[in-house]
């Protein structure tokens, strides 16, 4: 018995500390990214293809600093020879979701909608996109298009890991 509390009380402070340093850590991003807040929900995406064919795009989703697989996705993309053309269709298509904003359950109490909104609706406060500065054009061209606003856009290039924001020479 003692051991056993003694590991749950182990296992209750680094759970803690975990939470502390993923504050801190999305705090860090906020701050270097310029944002309002602390990107609580994070979207990130990438295109793959074989030279130019069977062309797939992923996306991987954060919550509070944490991976939500369940909410992992592929999208499926018609033959494309330009990445970053995949890239923006995808986003396109991704921010189109985000415009319609489905309702599961549309009750209204004291005046206020209690539906919960479905999977995918709710919006992220940071876009991440594989690339540099090419793919964030596109991406930031999805988002215009799209008309959804809120959501702070960067590249990670490959080679140095370098950060890449719109409208950014470097």
């Amino acid at each position: 018995a003692t051991n056993a509390m003694n590991a749950l009380v182990l296992y209750k402070s680094r759970r803690s500390a975990d939470f502390v340093a993923r504050s801190q850590a999305l705090s860090d991003l906020q701050e270097a990214l310029g944002m309002d807040e602390a990107p609580l929900r994070m979207e990130c995406y990438d295109v793959s293809h074989l030279s130019g064919t069977n062309i797939v795009a992923s996306m991987v989703v954060f919550e509070d600093g944490l991976p939500r697989k369940d909410q992992y996705r592929r999208f499926s993309i018609p033959e494309y020879a330009d990445d970053t053309e995949s890239l923006h269709q995808v986003l396109t298509r991704r921010l189109a979701y985000l415009r319609e904003a489905p309702i599961e359950d549309e009750e209204v109490v004291d005046g206020m909608p209690t539906g919960r909104r479905k999977k995918f609706s709710y919006p992220p406060q940071l876009l991440i996109v594989d690339g540099g500065q090419p793919q964030v054009a596109a991406a930031q061209r999805a988002l215009d298009e799209s008309g959804v606003s809120g959501i702070t856009l960067v590249g990670i290039a490959k080679r140095l890991e370098e950060l890449w924001l719109p409208d950014s020479d470097y």
